[in-house]
């Protein structure tokens, strides 16, 4: 009968140092989740501040001051190419077995 209590009590204990780590494991494992969350909150935060920068500086109104200074233009007639003079080449795959 006391090899059972015994039993009972070392099973008792064992069971709750494993809820411990396993509560402890979780917790820890909330924070990493959290700690991610929050990074790609501000990663989206800053892409989102990123198009708008890019949204301003590449405005024609503010570009073409800079153009006309390097001395480039609008384009001519005689510099644009119709789609039937280009060709449409697709790249050649190997076979590296």
């Amino acid at each position: 009968m006391r090899v059972l209590n015994f039993a009972a009590f070392f099973l008792a204990l064992s069971s709750a140092f494993l809820l411990y780590s396993l509560s402890y494991d979780t917790r820890r494992l909330e924070a990493r989740v959290l700690e991610k969350e929050q990074l790609a909150r501000r990663a989206r935060s800053d892409i989102a501040v990123l198009k708008a920068e890019k949204g301003h500086l590449s405005r024609p109104d503010r570009i073409d001051p800079y153009a006309r200074a390097l001395g480039l233009g609008p384009p001519r007639p005689d510099q644009m190419s119709s789609s039937a003079r280009l060709a449409i080449t697709q790249p050649v795959e190997e076979d590296h077995r």
